[in-house]
């Protein structure tokens, strides 16, 4: 398991300086002992107005959930990241409010999708421990530890414009619905955008990482507690969608 001491200096040059790749980020790293967070490489493909986000890994993808707490307060996220250079608003959020990244995640202990019936019976059900997809919006803060980062938090007060799917939680989070396909070794996603958007010349990075909610469930709600692999090694986001 590797932390993300890097993260916090990889965010403050949002110039997005690194190398950029034809559509994917090839990993330079490796976590022998946990394979289905051990990326190999990461894309994001367009076609059409819809992008098709890809992560493959060393094997066992999306068999490792997190273990069930019982409970919200500290409770686990595992996560497959696609982190982006798109401007929030693109899906729906207020302009210039933080780091996009769209995300696979599994997480038992709650609910984040109660809009969508997962399984079409009519009945809405804890679909957490399930890999489901969010757009998240990610801001620095040095309340989360070692990472530095946490899902956005809609504080008492604030307003800000908020996605139609948004699951009516205090933080920049989207239930879209979009469902990922699992191979043994990759995680899919296809995702598709209004006409008004631009898909071209986004570049984007792939992080397989841990998130915690806070103890007392407070402010902030969400943190990133580990990364578990870097696509690119800085997250210098060098993926360039074309």
């Amino acid at each position: 398991m590797r932390f993300a001491a890097i993260i916090p200096v990889a965010l403050g040059a949002l110039a997005l300086t690194g190398t950029t790749l034809a559509g994917d980020v090839a990993s330079t790293s490796s976590i022998p002992d946990k394979p289905s967070f051990d990326i190999q490489k990461a894309s994001i493909k367009r076609d059409g107005q819809s992008l098709v986000f890809r992560v493959d890994v060393a094997g066992d993808a999306g068999t490792q959930v997190p273990k069930s707490i019982g409970k919200l307060k500290g409770a686990t996220v595992f996560s497959y990241v696609w982190p982006t250079s798109f401007d929030p608003s693109a899906v729906g959020f207020s302009a210039k409010t933080g780091i996009l990244a769209f995300a696979v995640t599994s997480h038992p202990d709650f609910d984040d999708t109660p809009l969508f019936d997962e399984d079409g019976d009519g009945d809405p059900k804890n679909d957490g421990r399930k890999w489901h997809s969010h757009w998240v919006v990610l801001a620095k803060t040095k309340e989360c530890g070692p990472s530095g980062l946490k899902v956005r938090d809609i504080k008492k007060g604030e307003a800000f414009d908020l996605p139609k799917t948004w699951p009516n939680l205090p933080i920049f989070i989207d239930s879209p619905g979009w469902h990922p396909n699992f191979t043994e070794t990759s995680v899919e996603v296809r995702v598709p955008f209004e006409k008004t958007v631009n898909l071209k010349g986004v570049s984007f990075d792939g992080v397989t990482s841990a998130l915690r909610v806070n103890a007392n469930a407070h402010v902030p709600l969400l943190c990133v507690s580990a990364v578990y692999d870097v696509a690119s090694g800085d997250l210098s986001l060098p993926g360039k969608i074309e």
